[in-house]
């Protein structure tokens, strides 16, 4: 019988029970033993839908990553917990999946890639939305070169009146931002994968909290309150990269304009472009005529990935994680990257205080 995987989950709240439980909960060579929350209850309904029948309860994740032997530990915490938990369950002997996104801070995210090289333990972050079917196939189709030099892209990820009003979003000093760190960074991440770029060379930020006085709403989730509303409600950067490619990133949860979508992403090559603002499009000319493809996936097609199912993203980056960790593939998400992400970001929260371009080494 294959020996299962001893998994700990450190957060139990919506990001934990949307995606990370129950696509563990679809893998056959993992159990769950160990939920942690500083509010109690949420792990022990987290062990009561999720958990094996002696699996354990804790407030404290120090004392779980004391007492626990594991395999594995998630950490699903709000972001300015990220760094530290995850350092902390690295250097306890731990493999971890961290949540989008890595760190508040470049340096947090730093020292996370530090460790998890000290220690030789396994560490990759949540940007699941490289893993649907769609952005594989964009990813494939830009590193076989069919696009040429992509030397122009967008990062998407606009909602027009779209302000999560749960859990800690609007706390500055818990999240580090709003809607730039929280859906902005799966935009950017999914670009630069597909571009193969990790070298940015300059960013200027803008960066905006115009809409969030406002008690005419109509947001999709409810009022929320302007007093609690500590973060930006839109933010944009424009990013050079070292060998002069250009990035723009526009983020927002609340924003007057119906060109709208998350986890997007604007490719332009000097052989062909591509978007995924409406399904996936790629352009390019061809026999002295423009065209347009648009692939079908309803058809079925190869698996890029070993446990690609198309229908959960967040499986096929969960199965992916855990294969590296039994030593039976390449992880795909690495923290080097997920690095590169935060420094960007960063970035656009520093030029849009200062009012002027930082440089990044």
């Amino acid at each position: 019988m294959e020996k299962k995987l001893k998994v700990g989950i450190i957060g139990c709240g919506g990001i934990a029970n949307g995606k990370h439980l129950p696509a563990l909960s679809r893998q056959n060579d993992v159990e769950l033993v160990a939920f942690c929350d500083l509010v109690e209850q949420r792990a022990i309904d987290a062990k009561e839908k999720y958990g094996t029948s002696d699996a354990r309860v804790y407030t404290d994740y120090k004392e779980l990553l004391a007492k626990e032997k594991l395999d594995n530990v998630h950490v699903l915490t709000p972001n300015r917990s990220h760094s530290f938990i995850t350092i902390d369950a690295l250097k306890a002997g731990n493999n971890v999946m961290c949540e989008k996104p890595m760190a508040k801070t470049s340096e947090e995210a730093k020292e996370m890639v530090r460790v998890a090289k000290e220690t030789g333990k396994i560490l990759t972050i949540g940007y699941q939305n490289r893993y649907a079917p769609q952005n594989m196939y964009l990813h494939q189709v830009a590193q076989n070169g069919d696009l040429g030099e992509i030397y122009y892209a967008k990062a998407h990820a606009i909602r027009r009146r779209a302000v999560p009003t749960w859990g800690v979003f609007l706390n500055e000093y818990e999240q580090g931002g709003g809607p730039l760190i929280d859906i902005g960074t799966h935009a950017l991440d999914l670009t630069l994968w597909c571009m193969n770029n990790y070298k940015p060379k300059m960013v200027v930020g803008s960066v905006y909290r115009k809409l969030a006085d406002q008690t005419d709403q109509g947001n999709a989730w409810g009022k929320w309150d302007p007093k609690e509303f500590t973060v930006e409600d839109s933010a944009m950067g424009y990013i050079v990269m070292e060998n002069g490619a250009t990035i723009n990133l526009e983020a927002s949860w609340a924003l007057n304009t119906l060109d709208v979508g998350e986890a997007q992403t604007t490719l332009c090559g000097t052989l062909g472009g591509a978007d995924t603002k409406n399904g996936l499009r790629i352009n390019k000319v061809k026999y002295d005529r423009q065209i347009t493809e648009t692939p079908d996936f309803n058809a079925g097609g190869a698996a890029f990935f070993e446990g690609d199912s198309g229908d959960h993203p967040e499986d096929t980056e969960l199965r992916l994680f855990l294969n590296a960790v039994k030593g039976e593939g390449e992880l795909v998400t690495l923290p080097e990257q997920a690095l590169v992400v935060t420094q960007i970001l960063e970035a656009i929260y520093e030029s849009a205080k200062t009012g002027k371009p930082v440089y990044l080494d």
